[in-house]
């Protein structure tokens, strides 16, 4: 793919098949240096694979992916040093303290210890768990071990953050963290793509959202671009959201004239 200095992701023509069911279906889309892109679709849409075939973690059938001009599926290990993955689920080390869980995840991508007691100290602090550093991760709360995990994922200082429902289950306090957290890193020239159901925290922290549906990219935009395109100016993004892709999320595209008319 031709080089573009503005964009730190560029996903073309992705593809990804299981049985008989395509999750992934001819899918491109492009995420900008320092934005906060949203990736949303009803359940099954194929969000989460898409992240997992850019994280590495899943081969692609078919397409192309570059981060930061690196070639992720020629050369994965290069693009995934510049990339964190967060699951929805947070997976951690119980048994460890989080301090050894930063240590032992800085040493797997080579780190030298002296430049990760640093980072850990300065993520640690960031994230409110400096006073917890000593204690085993099985202790800690759901809020806790998504910072704990956020931490981990930060600590080799990435590029590209993508995150898989980062607020489920997280207090009002920690919902807060993280979202500041998120734009801070976006305000530093970073990337972020985050996938979430609740379209209110996508309509006031993306740049712009992108809305798929059966593995097929609908519309993307900001939400201003995305209310004009769909005929529905001054909308909620939930609004928006629903005209596209039916209030039951079952209607197919060429079965939804705002779809039609958004292409």
């Amino acid at each position: 793919m031709t080089s573009d200095p503005t964009l730190a992701l560029r996903v073309r023509d992705l593809a990804k098949t299981y049985g008989d069911k395509r999750a992934v279906d001819g899918l491109s889309f492009d995420v900008r240096r320092g934005e906060l892109y949203a990736l949303l679709g009803p359940n099954g849409a194929g969000k989460t694979t898409t992240l997992r075939i850019v994280s590495g973690l899943l081969d692609a059938d078919g397409g192309a992916i570059d981060v930061f001009d690196v070639d992720a599926l020629t050369d994965p290990i290069a693009a995934k040093r510049m990339i964190a993955w967060l699951p929805d689920e947070p997976m951690i080390y119980d048994k460890l303290t989080v301090w050894e869980y930063l240590e032992f995840v800085a040493g797997l991508w080579g780190i030298d210890a002296k430049t990760a007691a640093t980072r850990a100290e300065d993520l640690l602090k960031l994230l409110g768990l400096w006073d917890n550093r000593n204690d085993r991760c099985e202790s800690f709360s759901r809020g806790m071990k998504q910072k704990a995990v956020l931490a981990g994922a930060m600590i080799h200082e990435p590029k590209l953050l993508m995150l898989d429902e980062p607020l489920t289950g997280l207090d009002a306090a920690a919902s807060r963290f993280v979202k500041d957290l998120l734009r801070r890193k976006v305000d530093e020239g970073a990337a972020v793509i985050l996938t979430t159901h609740i379209l209110e925290v996508a309509e006031r922290m993306a740049d712009r959202i992108g809305i798929i549906k059966d593995g097929r990219l609908l519309i993307e935009g900001s939400l201003a671009e995305l209310q004009a395109r769909a005929g529905a100016a001054g909308q909620s993004l939930e609004d928006v959201f629903l005209s596209l892709i039916g209030d039951d999320g079952g209607a197919a595209p060429g079965d939804n004239p705002a779809i039609e008319a958004a292409k």
